[in-house]
């Protein structure tokens, strides 16, 4: 039986929509976690509109939490009450990773987009990138290294990645109404699977984004930043940048912009100290603490009450 909420507007009660932006988790993955497994059991308004409580905020971050440790979804109610679940090398996502990489071995798009949209459907954005995509690029990567695959291979997955997460960008971009950030990659690099994912995960937590896609050099960001009111830049890179970039022209747009400039992906980990030095923020490629570091940074006042 659903109970209902007295007033939609009632002190203290959430609509999915903004869940979602506290949380990070999408409201159809929310919708799941309350169907498939009664993790959550919202209100309900005399019109079926969910509202949450400040205690299903909460737990949800809870289940973020436990999903993060690698445990299945189908595993998180007996964990949180403590009992004994099941270890994270029994978790799905060896099995997702098995499942995209067989489909890209056969060139099978409907395959790869079969397993993503599953995995999708029951975990956040971000989580889905850490422990599936990021991993599974990885894995392409190594197998190009030892002659295991083929670069055919990469640029299949590559060109899949581009389409499904450029039309989730758009469909997530008329949703946001949060601070704007300016997001591109670095000079130099010309892959736009990380900044697409990167800025995916800030839009789930309900930023907006100007995306400038690969390979924009960094003279080129002063303008869009200034001119929309950006509250920060979000660059990333997965190679070594010219021995300008880090030293000359990263300084010059942190002095330019004087809004905070976030690098993430390998680079960031591999030029730590250059970029610290330049006055920007190295983010590396862990997501949730991304997510924290970009938030610590940007004053919580910039979003819409």
């Amino acid at each position: 039986m659903i109970e209902t909420a007295p007033q939609e507007k009632e002190s203290g009660l959430y609509p999915i929509r903004t869940v979602s932006n506290l949380t990070g988790v999408n409201p159809i993955t929310l919708r799941a976690w309350e169907r498939r497994y009664g993790l959550i059991k919202p209100l309900r308004t005399e019109k079926g509109h969910r509202l949450y409580t400040q205690g299903d905020i909460d737990l949800i971050n809870r289940v973020v939490e436990v999903l993060n440790k690698g445990i299945a979804i189908s595993q998180v109610k007996p964990y949180i009450d403590q009992r004994e679940p099941e270890s994270p090398a029994q978790s799905p996502w060896l099995s997702y990773q098995q499942r995209m990489l067989n489909a890209i071995v056969r060139f099978d798009d409907l395959g790869i987009d079969a397993t993503y949209n599953e995995a999708l459907s029951l975990h956040p954005i971000d989580m889905v990138t850490s422990w599936l995509v990021l991993p599974l690029l990885k894995t392409l990567g190594d197998r190009w290294a030892a002659s295991e695959g083929s670069v055919a291979e990469e640029h299949f997955f590559g060109a899949y990645m581009r389409n499904k997460l450029g039309a989730r960008f758009h469909h997530e971009a008329s949703r946001a109404k949060g601070p704007l950030l300016i997001a591109a990659c670095l000079p130099g690099e010309h892959h736009e699977t990380g900044i697409l994912l990167a800025s995916l995960s800030v839009m789930a937590r309900g930023y907006r984004i100007i995306l400038l896609g690969a390979n924009t050099p960094l003279s080129e960001i002063q303008q869009p930043a200034l001119h929309t009111g950006a509250k920060g830049v979000l660059l990333s890179g997965s190679i070594k940048p010219a021995d300008k970039v880090l030293s000359e022209q990263l300084p010059a747009l942190v002095n330019a912009v004087d809004i905070p400039i976030f690098i993430g992906g390998q680079t960031a980990l591999q030029f730590n100290s250059a970029i610290i030095s330049a006055g920007a923020i190295p983010l590396g490629v862990d997501i949730p603490h991304a997510l924290k570091r970009i938030e610590t940074e940007i004053s919580p006042a910039s979003f819409p009450s």
